[in-house]
């Protein structure tokens, strides 16, 4: 009977040990957004975005692409952050939940102090997810976001 006992127990500890890491993982997430501004004017589209140009297009549907920047923060679920991506424009970023496949998110995009939108997303690892945003100012152009979960 005390053999079971220990036997079961010294299950019951190992369990535990091998399923802690997994909940720790899915109370934090790493969130990158990059600043890009995409064109009408033919051109090339700036080799840091070369992987994402094929969701730019299907989703922005510009003829070109350019870098302005980029900030990451990691955080915890729940919890709030912030990104300063460049050219006055930020994001305030709150995970909500986890369900171990994605990190459900609310982001407010700022220029200036001011809002320029709100959204809520599921961010999955390693999907990249694009929010359009407001003309930059230039002939065209628009701002946009693309946030990876890393």
């Amino acid at each position: 009977m005390k053999t079971n006992r220990l036997t079961f127990s010294l299950w019951l500890l190992a369990l535990a040990a091998a399923v802690a890491p997994i909940a720790h993982a899915a109370e934090h997430a790493r969130v990158q957004g990059i600043l890009i501004s995409a064109s009408n004017d033919r051109g090339e589209t700036d080799r840091r975005l070369s992987a994402y140009e094929p969701t730019l297009r299907r989703i922005l549907r510009f003829e070109s692409y350019r870098f302005l920047g980029d900030d990451t923060a990691s955080l915890g679920v729940p919890a709030n952050g912030h990104l300063s991506l460049g050219e006055g424009n930020e994001l305030e970023i709150q995970t909500e939940s986890s369900d171990g496949r994605s990190v459900r998110l609310k982001v407010r995009w700022l220029k200036g102090g001011r809002t320029l939108m709100s959204t809520g997303l599921a961010l999955r690892p390693g999907v990249p997810a694009v929010i359009g945003g407001p003309s930059t100012g230039h002939k065209g152009d628009v701002y946009a976001v693309i946030l990876i979960g890393r």
